[in-house]
């Protein structure tokens, strides 16, 4: 299990399961936010609590809305706008939010959300490189 919290402690998220990863993303939002996020389904492997704020993204490539919290602005989690074919709702956490100690070794994978929408090969890298 790997729990967030945003700075003032508002916001909350739990993740309950083991990620493959932690994604960098260069789009034009997750590179202005700065985070790495862990996906899996709302109340499935994520649990969310606390009165957040929304900046909801509609594009060509689907709609998400990012949810920030509304004391010390700190983006907790993006969720997808529409259920999948199972019914479900696809979300992901911004583990920047996490301990380090707790997140540190999860690999980091690149995502090309700006140019070609691809996953890119992993280099090396996790979280605890991302800190510094």
């Amino acid at each position: 299990m790997f729990e967030g919290a945003c700075h003032c402690g508002a916001v909350r998220w739990q993740f309950n399961g083991t990620p493959d990863g932690a994604t960098a993303c260069n789009c034009t939002v997750c590179r202005r936010y700065g985070v790495l996020w862990i996906y899996g389904y709302e109340s499935e492997e994520i649990e969310v609590s606390g009165e957040s704020r929304v900046y909801a993204r509609n594009d060509s490539d689907g709609a998400l809305t990012f949810h920030f919290c509304p004391n010390c602005g700190n983006v907790a989690w993006w969720r997808g706008a529409h259920l999948d074919k199972k019914g479900r709702r696809r979300m992901a956490v911004n583990v920047r939010l996490s301990e380090p100690e707790t997140v540190a070794a999860l690999p980091i994978d690149h995502f090309d959300g700006l140019n070609t929408f691809t996953d890119l090969p992993r280099d090396g890298r996790c979280v605890v490189d991302y800190w510094f």
